[in-house]
């Protein structure tokens, strides 16, 4: 087979972070498809693990702990100020003020929180995934399913705490399997439920919304159907939303105190469960407690909405803001066909001729452009401080979307000026850090070869210095679009 340089540089771009610069560029170019189907059939290769990382409960008992020393610590001194209080009324002798530990340091440092330490091991040893990966196709599939089934570490400590852990166990371990199994694993792990507040829903006619006069909460409900599977134009209506809001009361996780299992672990409470059969787009839900839930989430996956809304948006996400129908369509089809098989998806999407043939017009994320300045550069960062720093930058934090509807990936959403001012800021501050140890025309070569535009080209031959060429290489459309 000939090269295709042009093919390559959209194999990489396109569908993974960008090259490596070690000849990521020339394998992608020999067969371009091959070179992502390979990634595909890699064993676990979506799983990740790594130094500091923890499981759901422990992380979120590690969590309470600490909440709990820092509540005793605030009666300590709420009490010890009440008694300084009572010592001035009392006594007409000035207090004594209690000694200061002279082997704590006025300015010392105060260690990272359980969930920061959580929050920024996570973050690192995803960023180095990404920007170690040969292809990158299926990092940047976790991070399509993680925008599509996101939480926010916005929402506080809570999920601040495990929303790595979250996405290593409800969206990894499914990446390349069936769609119906993340969304059932996505629903019930307690990030999502704390973050869609389902842990405070409680069936009105439950044992326990009738003891304590709690309420129905649609919030998880509504974006199953909203966002997770149908579609805003999916045919659902309100009462579908309060079917399931009832059909899901009792998915909670166990509290701080352990009362219903070991805290931080997903159960199933069935004194907040509401009784009876429910009924949602037509159909009559029966079964008990759980299997109730279950058996709706199986059939949201399997719906002709479901399979309409992955599919466009699957391929808004990877090929143009306004993709192909022919694409929409047969990406849909093999949802259907495959039973969700997501292997199966990412294998169409890459063997349609039009995920090939679009122009490069869609922007790459802020996640994106940091991990492919990393991988063209090889200065992966060995701590999440300017993980941090560089996507705080550029207006999207890690995990922390403005809604459950994710980061919008359309590409009007990441020109604006003060975007595109961003970019250019960053790309100056690389630019200074690398200018001694990079040239501007290897680097270009190494990442888009004879697919690089003459004009880039004669713009980084017309700069002024390297530092400003090297920014320009960055703001290039070789390295901002795919």
């Amino acid at each position: 087979m000939a090269a295709d340089p042009r093919a390559g540089l959209t194999a990489l771009n396109r569908f993974g972070f960008g090259a490596r610069g070690d000849g990521d560029l020339a394998a992608a170019a020999s067969d371009p498809r091959g070179f992502l189907e390979a990634e595909l059939r890699q064993p676990g290769i979506a799983l990740l693990d790594g130094p500091g990382l923890g499981q759901t409960p422990k992380l979120l008992q590690g969590l309470f702990a600490e909440q709990e020393r820092q509540r005793r610590e605030r009666e300590n001194t709420n009490r010890a100020n009440v008694a300084l209080a009572m010592q001035m009324v009392q006594s007409a002798e000035p207090p004594v003020a209690p000694a200061p530990d002279l082997a704590q340091k006025p300015d010392a440092k105060k260690p990272p929180s359980v969930e920061q330490q959580a929050y920024r091991a996570e973050a690192l040893v995803r960023f180095q995934r990404a920007a170690s990966s040969r292809a990158g196709f299926v990092e940047r599939l976790v991070c399509f399913w993680s925008n599509h089934f996101c939480v926010s570490v916005a929402k506080g400590g809570f999920v601040r705490a495990i929303a790595g852990a979250y996405e290593r166990e409800a969206i990894r371990p499914h990446v390349l399997g069936r769609f119906r199994e993340m969304l059932a694993a996505v629903e019930q792990h307690p990030a999502m439920i704390f973050y869609l507040d389902n842990q405070q829903s409680v069936g009105p006619y439950s044992k326990a919304g009738q003891n304590r006069r709690r309420g129905l909460n649609e919030n998880l409900a509504r974006e199953i159907l909203e966002l997770h599977t149908l579609g805003v134009d999916g045919g659902y209506t309100q009462a579908d939303v309060t079917a399931l809001a009832n059909i899901i009361t009792g998915w909670t996780f166990a509290g701080r105190e352990g009362k219903q299992g070991e805290p931080g672990t997903a159960l199933f409470a069935p004194n907040a469960h509401e009784p009876g059969t429910q009924i949602v787009l037509g159909k009559y839900y029966t079964q008990p407690d759980r299997a109730q839930g279950l058996a709706a989430l199986e059939d949201f996956a399997r719906h002709p909405s479901t399979a309409k809304h992955i599919a466009r948006k699957f391929a808004r996400h990877f090929v143009a803001d306004d993709p192909p129908p022919a694409l929409v369509d047969r990406l849909a089809k093999d949802f259907r066909d495959t039973d969700g098989d997501l292997r199966a998806l990412a294998t169409t999407l890459i063997e349609s001729p039009e995920a090939w043939s679009a122009p490069a017009t869609k922007l790459r994320s802020p996640y994106e452009f940091a991990v492919a300045i990393a991988r063209m550069t090889g200065r992966v960062p060995n701590d999440a401080g300017p993980i941090f720093g560089g996507l705080n930058s550029l207006g999207q934090p890690l995990w922390a979307p403005p809604g459950p509807n994710g980061f919008s990936d359309a590409t009007a959403s990441l020109v604006s000026p003060e975007g595109m001012k961003a970019r250019l800021d960053l790309s100056w501050q690389v630019a200074s850090r690398i200018q001694d140890m990079a040239d501007p025309v290897d680097l270009l070569d190494k990442v888009a070869g004879v697919a690089a535009s003459p004009e880039t080209r004669q713009a980084l031959a017309r700069a002024e210095s390297r530092q400003q060429a090297l920014a320009m290489l960055l703001m290039s459309p070789e390295v901002q679009r795919r």
